[in-house]
């Protein structure tokens, strides 16, 4: 165990940190899931609410993984460090798997890749009171993606409260490789020195500086650092991780991109009659279904790159235009399971049949493209998870509590831009006396200028236009004053401006979501390892627990 739990930190820092802890919201089909509304339904499998939703798909999960089945399963974990305890339970105790995933993240990556794995140990932990039975909760590292100008970048705000951005350099020809065959060196140093130089030495800093400069250093690959980080901050209570690219497994779902390979041209048309049927009542579509694309990368000569078909037969890759006949790719991946991965809709069946799934822990987006899925699971002869939406949190230090509190404000208020923000609150200290001198003046133009128009009328129809182009001058003059004391006011309160400034920066950084957006060393530094905790019981709290109704607490 990491010092950062052997220290005895937990529970000594001043945990005074608010949190604003919800399911997830999104777009209007993750409302609508969330919710629990029936129009949106038919799109997944048994609703999250819905209290037999555990016990129908533990019984599907039995009938799939015998003894047999989970011996081949325990290999994948085996060969991915799990500890006895976990191989233990899940082979004698007939555990199932409670999952989510995320793509790795330089640093550990934005805050929400926390609330993910914690997010799964709250549902597990709510899953085996409703079974009675070992849920294990598992974190699905997808190291085969390449999307290193999301991965290899962390933002932070430094002790000044400025925004800043720590990335791996990387060479152009590394950058579309798969995040687990690139091994950084001198890059990764330089970049860990710079983060820890923008944050503060506080009493947690040594331990949260130690697992970070053991997980992120020299000779280790990005989903290496990533699962050693969150294995130190999250496996005390109970998740574990595999990585996508992990050999056994590849070897296990071959089959499986194989099939999809065959199916590929009907699998398209079943994807896009599900996304026109999203379309038509009024929900978006997460993934696009593109022209002749199959559901699989290969990694070629330009990276790694999404397979296509060929009007002609055969496969193609666009980047490094190459073509390949079908028995060509068959023996790719036959030769060599690692060159062949799955895509974000084809990744969700590979697990499902690799593991027993009871659910899948889903962000906003996860939720979008789950939405999509009935025909790949389909299509392997499976039924999908239950889908949980994941757990958001928005964490409110005490400064920023101070500054909403004195110019009474909402946190939502702030995702706004800054000028908007900050012309309502100068507004409101605008003198009693002026806003009433402005309105009574306002309202007297308006009056003054109507009457004028209806006398006018009589002498000449035709006059009324330039009446109201008058009335229209005076009030856009009077608006020209109003904005003039406000920007005068603004100068007087220029502090108070930057205070909101900061809070917005803390809140919703470049106008983005707090965990989307910024690291969670940020919080570690301040508040050590009881951060985590909190959260956890936090989450539990929050996590609902499907009941029967007439039922306690239904």
């Amino acid at each position: 165990m990491h010092p950062l739990w052997e220290g005895g930190l937990i529970g000594k820092g001043n945990l005074n940190l608010g949190m604003n802890v919800g399911l997830v919201r999104g777009s209007s089909l993750v409302e609508d899931y969330v919710a629990g509304h029936e129009r949106v339904g038919r799109f997944f499998g048994a609703s999250y609410l819905d209290p037999s939703a555990f016990p129908l798909r533990a019984s599907e999960l039995d009938r799939r993984f015998g003894g047999p089945e989970r011996e081949e399963t325990a290999r994948i974990l085996e060969g991915a460090g799990m500890g006895s305890e976990y191989l233990g339970k899940f082979v004698d105790e007939g555990a199932l798997i409670l999952t989510t995933g995320q793509q790795p993240g330089l640093f550990g990556g934005p805050l929400y890749s926390i609330y993910k794995g914690l997010s799964a140990v709250a549902w597990a932990r709510t899953a085996e009171e409703v079974l009675q039975r070992p849920v294990l909760p598992l974190f699905w590292v997808a190291s085969e993606d390449h999307d290193w100008d999301e991965a290899g970048v962390v933002r932070v705000l430094d002790t000044e409260n400025e925004l800043r951005s720590v990335e791996v350099e990387l060479p152009a020809e590394e950058r579309s490789r798969p995040i687990f065959r690139v091994v950084l060196e001198d890059e990764m140093e330089a970049a860990r020195e710079r983060f820890l130089s923008l944050h503060p030495e506080t009493d947690f800093s040594p331990e949260v500086n130690t697992l970070l400069g053991e997980a992120f250093r020299s000779g280790r690959t990005l989903d290496q650092g990533f699962v050693h980080f969150l294995r130190g901050l999250l496996a005390p209570h109970g998740i574990e991780f595999v990585c996508a690219h992990e050999p056994e497994l590849k070897q296990r779902s071959l089959p499986i991109l194989l099939r999809e390979l065959d199916a590929a041209a009907p699998r398209e048309e079943e994807l896009r009659s599900v996304a026109g049927e999203l379309e038509e009542r009024g929900y978006p579509v997460q993934v696009p279904i593109l022209d002749g694309a199959v559901n699989l990368f290969l990694e070629g000569p330009a990276g790694r790159e999404r397979l296509y078909r060929r009007e002609e037969g055969g496969f193609r890759l666009r980047h490094s235009d190459r073509s390949f006949s079908r028995a060509e790719v068959q023996e790719s991946f036959r030769r060599d399971p690692s060159l062949v991965s799955p895509n974000v809709l084809l990744r969700p069946v590979v697990e499902n049949a690799l593991f027993p799934v009871l659910g899948y822990v889903a962000g906003p987006g996860e939720i979008g493209y789950f939405a999509q899925l009935h025909p790949m699971f389909r299509g392997h002869d499976m039924e999908m998870p239950v889908v949980l939406p994941r757990h958001s949190v928005l964490l409110l230090e005490r400064k920023i509590q101070k500054v909403l509190g004195k110019f009474d404000l909402e946190p939502a208020q702030l995702r706004r831009p800054h000028h908007e923000v900050a012309g309502e609150v100068i507004r409101e200290e605008i003198p009693p006396g002026t806003r009433r001198a402005l309105g009574r003046l306002r309202q007297e133009i308006a009056q003054g200028a109507g009457e004028l128009a209806g006398e006018v009328a009589a002498v000449d129809p035709t006059l009324k236009g330039p009446v109201e182009q008058v009335r229209s001058q005076a009030l856009q003059g009077l608006d020209d004053v109003e904005r003039r004391i406000v920007q005068s006011l603004k100068r007087e309160n220029q502090v108070a401006l930057d205070q909101i400034r900061k809070a917005q920066g803390h809140l919703f950084p470049d106008g983005k979501p707090q965990e989307r957006t910024l690291n969670v060393m940020y919080y570690l530094v301040r508040y050590g390892g009881e951060l985590v905790d909190r959260l956890l019981e936090e989450f539990r709290r929050e996590t609902p627990v499907p009941q029967v109704a007439g039922e306690p607490g239904g």
